[in-house]
């Protein structure tokens, strides 16, 4: 096998000579991402939609390519040489990514993204709810009348699997509000986690409104009543410090495409005991030890949940992303990312007629604001800033339940990365500036 290329970035510095205070020099970072030397309708690419989908570096690109075309084969089953390479391949993938938010390997089962590893979750609680599984895991069954807590800010994806779940089991479904600036209500909090709360699902940091939300408090709330804790880590995975067992959440997804690796790959993470509790959700080949016609054993995690066929070449793609990531430091990605939304909330609050969602004073953020064009339909935004190179998200970014708590049906959603620069930022804001004059306003 060949390995990948070095990211010229990353191998600037050695990670140990660098202070987590050293600031990132962004425009040479970009450099490392292909697609950012484009231009998008006469204009050089600015690129603020990461938090819909990440760029990825060539170091990404080229250890998925790489993989293709020197160790192409199936893993785990085949006895010849290229699927002992690739096996190899892919559980060093599984250790990197897993290693990345603190885990141990088998504490990482591959899916396809968050929110495959969502209702991977939810699927396995309700067939523990039917009596499926082994003994241990009659503790995650629902009963009518048990509680599942999640918050008003949640993304779909953590919001309706929670919702199927309910359904099926007869369980109440509970939420968390959010107060006018964005920031969750604690004492609410406090009022609805009690001694029927089975299940607490929130997200680390809100993909409409940018906030990292207080997950400490949440998790203490949660296991003073001995309640599952399932954490959305997607916008926290690329831009913070994560290690999921310190934080003592149970269960976290994230999604490698929002972290500078490919489509259709993505972990959960679970504790231990947690995972060996759970029944399978998908059932086929690759996760069973002995089947009949009539019967069959599963394996243990984090094999017993990964049924098929499993996305080698993402993975090892992803892995190569978190090492781009981890190169650089999360440290100083945050704080860069930091920077660029605090610039970009001056110049937005200066701007006519701009509206911010979730303008917590003083809350811990990441680099994303989305806002409200007054007179201005969000759709009809994005295409006058697109016209100009810039692209950013509209619509509801699935969080419909959120913007109708705003009033609003859909908002611009601007996410910045450690390639933006504050000339990016810049652009962005003076593209902004023109919008309500372009329409009349």
């Amino acid at each position: 096998m060949t390995s990948a290329p070095a990211s010229s970035a990353a191998a600037t510095a050695p990670a140990a000579a660098r202070s987590q205070c050293d600031p990132l020099d962004a425009a040479a970072i970009a450099k490392d991402f292909p697609i950012l030397a484009e231009q998008v309708n006469g204009h050089p690419l600015v690129y603020l939609d990461s938090a819909a989908t990440s760029q990825r570096p060539r170091a990404a690109l080229d250890a998925e390519r790489d993989f293709l075309e020197h160790a192409n084969a199936a893993v785990h089953r085949g006895a010849h040489t290229l699927a002992a390479e690739a096996t190899e391949l892919f559980e060093d993938a599984r250790a990197a990514v897993a290693g990345f938010v603190g885990a141990a390997p088998e504490q990482l089962v591959w899916t396809s993204g968050a929110t495959m590893g969502l209702n991977l979750v939810a699927y396995s609680i309700g067939n523990a709810s039917v009596g499926r599984g082994a003994p241990a895991s009659a503790g995650l069954a629902l009963r009518p009348g048990d509680e599942i807590v999640t918050t008003a800010i949640e993304h779909h994806a953590n919001l309706i699997p929670w919702q199927e779940l309910a359904a099926r089991t007869g369980a109440v479904l509970r939420h968390i509000p959010a107060h006018d600036d964005g920031t969750l209500d604690l004492d609410a909090a406090a009022e609805l986690i009690g001694e029927r709360t089975r299940i607490v699902a929130f997200t680390h940091v809100s993909n409409v409104l940018g906030i990292v939300n207080p997950i400490a408090e949440l998790i203490a709330l949660a296991q003073r009543v001995g309640a599952l804790t399932v954490m959305d880590a997607c916008q926290s995975a690329p831009h913070l410090s994560l290690d999921l067992p310190a934080l003592g959440v149970d269960l976290a997804v994230f999604s490698g495409h929002k972290m500078l690796g490919p489509y259709g790959v993505g972990g959960l993470y679970g504790r231990a005991e947690v995972l060996e509790a759970m029944p399978p959700f998908l059932t086929g080949g690759s996760m069973i030890t002995t089947v009949t016609l009539d019967h069959a054993e599963y394996l243990p995690p984090p094999q017993r949940f990964e049924a098929g066929t499993q996305p080698i070449g993402p993975a090892i793609g992803l892995a190569a992303a978190v090492r781009y990531l981890d190169g650089i430091g999360l440290d100083r990605i945050h704080a860069h990312e930091s920077m660029l939304a605090e610039r970009m909330r001056a110049g937005l609050v200066e701007i006519p007629g701009i509206r911010l969602l979730g303008d917590a004073a003083g809350a811990p953020r990441v680099g994303l604001w989305a806002f409200d064009v007054e007179g201005v339909h969000a759709h009809d935004a994005g295409q006058f800033l697109d016209a100009r190179g810039v692209a950013v998200r509209v619509g509801h970014h699935c969080a419909a339940p959120l913007h109708t708590r705003y009033g609003v049906t859909a908002s611009v959603r601007a996410s910045a990365a450690l390639y933006n620069t504050t000339g990016d930022i810049d652009t962005f804001l003076d593209a902004v500036s023109g919008i309500r004059p372009y329409f009349g306003l």
